[in-house]
């Protein structure tokens, strides 16, 4: 008889009776943002000293009251102490799709103020847990310079498969996935919209191939909709991709009360306190 693989987890919806409120749940990748994607990243920011300012849009007829207003786009903007880097949450504001969601954090860094535009940008969509995106932030947060090049994209498949994941056998100096096959990192041409600052994303003729950068998707289907995207531009320093991969594939279960119901069946999962 063959033994459970995670003896302290158990498969299963609970019974109402004993229903608790939060649940440890693994893996990390399929535990999405728990409902509060927003709040959970920006706690993270007020610890590190960021500012935040909220841009609201709006359209108001002469003779409404100012309850009536419409609020057509609003963007909440972070941005560290000496505004290098800085995120968005762009969910309400019109944001653009990959993989068919939308994108709701923008994290853009710059390597001077004496330009306002973004050197590299990255890009996650809903239900990329909360922590993952802290744990990226952070380590951008303690870097003195946000854009310098720090290693090669072997940093980040080193970081994946230190916790178990495998290199894609057609391209493993490309590509990883988890044991499950349900998420998966890879470095490939970069998709449309993806600011970055270096010339060849402005250069590059239609036919010939894009800049290339990191990519990472949770399928929990195969050929179904995705969980969660990440876009990582092509300048995004490839130490902090790798730390995005370390937390994504960490084995630390994580606190959910909300579990996504694309994945409910595939998390283990214990009751919290």
């Amino acid at each position: 008889m063959e033994a459970p693989l995670y003896p302290d987890f158990f498969r299963g919806p609970p019974t109402p009776a004993d229903t608790p409120n939060a649940y440890w749940v693994g893996p990390r990748h399929l535990a999405g943002d728990d409902g509060r994607l927003y709040d959970a990243v920006a706690e993270a920011l007020d610890g590190l000293g960021w500012t935040s300012l909220t841009l609201v849009r709006g359209r108001q007829e002469p003779d409404e009251a100012p309850e009536g207003r419409q609020v057509l786009r609003s963007t909440v903007l972070h941005i560290s102490p000496d505004t290098l880097r800085w995120a968005q949450w762009v969910l309400a504001d019109e944001p653009f799709h990959l993989g068919d969601l939308p994108i709701a954090w923008q994290v853009s860094a710059r390597a001077d103020t004496s330009s306002p535009l973004a050197a590299w940008s990255a890009y996650f969509s809903p239900d990329v847990p909360g922590e993952v995106l802290a744990d990226f932030l952070g380590a951008l947060d303690a870097r003195d310079q946000p854009t310098a090049q720090l290693g090669g994209p072997n940093l980040v498949l080193d970081a994946v498969t230190a916790h178990g994941w495998l290199r894609d056998i057609d391209h493993p100096q490309a590509g990883a996935t988890d044991p499950s096959f349900t998420a998966h990192v890879t470095f490939g041409e970069v998709p449309a919209l993806i600011q970055d600052a270096n010339p060849r994303a402005l250069t590059t003729g239609a036919d010939e191939p894009g800049l290339a950068g990191w990519q990472a998707w949770a399928e929990p289907t195969f050929g179904g909709p995705c969980l969660w995207t990440v876009s990582f531009g092509a300048s995004v320093p490839q130490d902090l991709i790798a730390v995005f991969a370390a937390s994504m594939s960490a084995p630390t279960p994580a606190l959910r009360r909300v579990l996504p119901e694309a994945t409910r069946d595939q998390l283990l999962r214990a009751p919290a306190g």
